[in-house]
């Protein structure tokens, strides 16, 4: 599959991707990272700097990017589709969420 598309996944534990670009919804992309390998689909337009999802992200499940959590999800996210303040509450500066799993 050749990419086109520059996206970067820090850590092989993340279950997001952030597109370098902006990349249109329906687009395939492939996201490398050591040695895991995520060839998908987006679902929703993705802007430059923004996140999506590399694998199903649970309601209730923690985000992680850069091999940090970054909030928990709001609702189900699927594969492909964009991960931000319209689907994750942050934990970050939450003394109510700080300890939360």
């Amino acid at each position: 599959m050749e990419n086109n598309w520059k996206v970067v996944m820090m850590k092989p534990d993340d279950n997001v991707a952030v597109a370098l670009g902006e990349i249109p919804s329906g687009t395939t992309v492939r996201v490398t990272c050591q040695d895991r390998v995520f060839d998908l689909e987006l679902i929703d337009p993705i802007e430059f700097g923004h996140k999506f999802a590399v694998a199903p992200i649970r309601k209730g499940e923690d985000v992680i990017k850069y091999g940090e959590v970054i909030g928990v999800a709001s609702q189900d996210i699927a594969t492909g589709q964009h991960v931000h303040v319209h689907n994750v509450e942050g934990k970050r500066g939450r003394g109510d969420k700080a300890n939360a799993k």
